[in-house]
C-alpha cells in the first residue's frame, strides 16, 4: 500500500509540474497590437495619441501633417515633404503648432521666427503608398501672452505612414 501510495505522489508531482510549464507558456504571449498608422508623442511628458491624421499640401503651398484627438490637433508646416530634419523656431515657413479648441480651454502654442525649439525629421516619403513618416520634437509658445502656461513640450513624438490624400484643405500631391 505505501509503495502504491508514493507512485500516485510521484505521478501527481509529474503531472502537477507539467500543468504548471504548461499554463507559463500559455500565459507568456503577447498581445501585439499594430498602430499602422500612427501620430502619437508625449504631451509635457503625458502619453497623447492623435485618433484621426491626414497630410497633404495645402492651397498656401506648404505641406501639412496633423493629427488630432478630440479637442486637441498638432499641425506641422513644412516646405515639402523631403526626407530630412527640419529645425523648428527659426523661420514662419516650419513650425509646429498645438491647438486646443475645448470651450473655456482654448488654447494655442507655437513655433515660428524666434519662437520655440525643435525639431521634425522626415524618415520616410513613400510616394508609392502615398504615406508620410517621422519624428519630432519640440517646445511651443503660448500665442497669448497673458496666460499662465507659456510653453508646452512634446518628446518622443511619431507620425507613421500617415496617408496624403486632398480634402477641402488640401490640393492634389503630385507623385
Amino acid at each position: 500500500m505505501q509503495y502504491f501510495c508514493t507512485k500516485f505522489i510521484l505521478n501527481m508531482k509529474k503531472y502537477f509540474y507539467f500543468l504548471s510549464l504548461l499554463l507559463l507558456l500559455v500565459s507568456c504571449t503577447e498581445d501585439v497590437r499594430f498602430n499602422n498608422p500612427a501620430f502619437q508623442t508625449l504631451k509635457d511628458n503625458v502619453f497623447w495619441r492623435g485618433q484621426v491624421y491626414s497630410a497633404g499640401i495645402e492651397t498656401n503651398g506648404f505641406f501639412i501633417i496633423e493629427g488630432s484627438l478630440g479637442y486637441e490637433q498638432i499641425k506641422f508646416q513644412i516646405p515639402e515633404p523631403a526626407e530630412k530634419t527640419y529645425v523648428l523656431g527659426v523661420n514662419d515657413d516650419i513650425k509646429a503648432v498645438y491647438k486646443n479648441t475645448y470651450k473655456g480651454e482654448e488654447a494655442e502654442f507655437t513655433t515660428g521666427t524666434g519662437k520655440g525649439s525643435g525639431e521634425i525629421v522626415v524618415t520616410e516619403y513613400n510616394t508609392a503608398d502615398n504615406t508620410i513618416s517621422g519624428t519630432f520634437k519640440f517646445t511651443a509658445v503660448n500665442t497669448s501672452s497673458d496666460a499662465e502656461k507659456q510653453t508646452m513640450h512634446f518628446s518622443e513624438g511619431v507620425f507613421y505612414k500617415i496617408p496624403i490624400e486632398p480634402g477641402a484643405n488640401f490640393v492634389p500631391v503630385s507623385n
